[in-house]
């Protein structure tokens, strides 16, 4: 059973994404906007997820691209990687920024924005499509400044808190390139 929802937990992602966005004007209806935009992230990510992991795109397009055709990313690292590294994290982002600061939701938004902006980048480099682009462009940029500039009118937008969120958007990015990395044979 653990084996099938690792190797399928982006179709239960996509379809929590859009419902999600479907209840979000009834669940979020009373919330600040920097609190909705923190939101947001879950579900605009979920979404995502399902262009950039359908059909293990994601993963093949690593272990071919970075990892030279040798294992750098395995079924459960995806796993691990976006469902409590990503849905944790936005989840645990949300609820600080809920209960002590919106500053917290920087965390999920950053995520949010770097993941965006190192697709924009991997296209440019290469010269083509990467698994995840399209939403990275037409959600996750315009969602990602959105939601920056709707935490700093809340006075949420500290430097310590900027500091926070792209630390730990930068630090979860980094860990799943060692990781990736340190699979490949040879290194």
């Amino acid at each position: 059973m653990f084996a099938r929802l690792i190797a399928n937990w982006v179709y239960g992602g996509f379809l929590a994404g859009l419902l999600l966005l479907l209840l979000t004007p009834v669940l979020v209806h009373s919330w600040p906007v920097s609190l909705v935009t923190t939101f947001l992230c879950l579900p605009v990510y979920m979404v995502h997820q399902y262009e950039e992991h359908d059909n293990d795109r994601f993963r093949l397009f690593v272990n071919q691209k970075i990892g030279k055709r040798r294992v750098g990313l395995s079924p459960l690292a995806v796993f691990v990687i976006n469902v409590p590294g990503v849905w944790g994290v936005i989840g645990i982002s949300l609820a600080l920024a809920a209960t002590v600061s919106a500053g917290f939701g920087l965390v999920a938004v950053y995520l949010v924005l770097l993941n965006g902006t190192i697709h924009v980048v991997q296209a440019v480099i290469s010269r083509g499509y990467n698994p995840g682009l399209g939403t990275a462009i037409v959600l996750f940029l315009p969602l990602g400044g959105y939601g920056i500039a709707a935490i700093q009118q809340t006075g949420g937008g500290t430097f310590l808190m900027h500091m926070t969120g792209a630390g730990a958007a930068i630090a979860i990015h980094v860990a799943i390139i060692v990781h990736t990395m340190r699979q490949r044979p040879g290194l």
